[in-house]
């Protein structure tokens, strides 16, 4: 259950960090974030940086419980 919950998380972190360091020209390194326009909305993305985050959050919900 507490993966369920987790993933939004990492989603949301990813999205935000990917905003704020793609949006300035940048790649990120090893975090791979990438820009893709979907019809006039611009999106800036990492794989890796949303599987780290969902463990992060997974990680923390499990220690709570």
């Amino acid at each position: 259950m507490e993966l369920v919950k987790a993933i939004p998380l990492g989603g949301i972190l990813s999205y935000v960090f990917s905003v704020l360091i793609g949006s300035q020209g940048r790649q990120g390194g090893h975090l791979n974030i990438f820009h893709v326009d979907i019809y006039q909305y611009e999106l800036w993305w990492s794989w890796p940086l949303f599987f780290a985050g969902t463990f992060l959050a997974w990680g923390i919900m499990a220690l709570q419980r």
